[in-house]
């Protein structure tokens, strides 16, 4: 693993974190390429059920590295995107936990995430206009998606920085802390979702986000072909037998 972008798994839980503190930890290749090394490996692991990503040194990310952009070190990876999970995010559940500043690409990590917690003094925003640029690694596709019309507007255009109670006031974080301690907050709510059935989860996340695109009469059938084979597995047996015994159920992931 790349020293740019650091992995500890513990109780299901793995925390990704993007380890450039120096540069506020702008994204790079190495960052990109590492993220998508370590995500190729975590979701085959049975023993981990849902990320954490966050950034070192208090803050998460000011975005893409330009002074590397403008040697050719491109920040994305094919088929993967910016940051090697803004094209394809993971397929397990993810947690970003903002520190600081989550600006440009930074801001379109978060949105590729499937959970939001911040620090009250976290910053978020997309300002490629100011810079003569457009937020291409999916801001401007995904924040109209996540909260009000005009909302999204002013923060696309503006370029400005708007504080974490704003985009919670409008839904897009879920919870805020006090300073230094987004971590330990999205650790918590990791391991309630790593405490449920593998299956289930990975199922449940891929309705919600592929059901978008789907038409009123396919919809119930497209979603049997997700959900089907998590009621007949071992888990959903489990389950019902550790209800019945009122015992904590030992997930197999089959």
């Amino acid at each position: 693993m790349s020293d740019e972008v650091l992995v500890e798994v513990e109780g299901g839980i793995a925390v990704i974190t993007i380890n450039r503190p120096k540069a506020r930890n702008a994204i790079n290749g190495a960052v990109a390429r590492a993220v998508v090394a370590a995500l190729d490996e975590l979701e085959e692991r049975k023993d981990v059920s849902a990320y954490v990503l966050t950034g070192a040194g208090g803050t998460f990310s000011a975005g893409m590295d330009l002074k590397g952009f403008l040697t050719g070190d491109v920040p994305l990876v094919p088929g993967r995107g910016f940051g090697g999970l803004t094209e394809t995010p993971p397929k397990k559940p993810i947690v970003a936990a903002v520190e600081g500043y989550a600006l440009a690409g930074g801001f379109e990590l978060v949105l590729a995430c499937d959970i939001v917690v911040a620090s009250e003094e976290a910053k978020f925003g997309l300002p490629e206009p100011k810079r003569g640029l457009v937020a291409g690694a999916g801001g401007v596709m995904r924040l109209p998606r996540r909260i009000p019309y005009h909302v999204a507007m002013e923060i696309a255009l503006t370029g400005d920085h708007f504080p974490a109670a704003r985009l919670y006031e409008v839904g897009l974080v879920n919870k805020i802390t006090p300073p230094g301690e987004a971590l330990a907050a999205a650790k918590e709510i990791a391991a309630r979702i790593a405490a449920n059935a593998p299956m289930a989860l990975l199922a449940t996340k891929r309705v919600m986000v592929e059901s978008a695109d789907w038409s009123r009469e396919e919809m119930f059938a497209k979603q049997g072909e997700i959900i089907n084979p998590v009621f007949g597995s071992k888990d959903a047996t489990e389950g019902a037998v550790a209800f019945a015994e009122k015992r904590a159920p030992n997930w197999a992931g089959e």
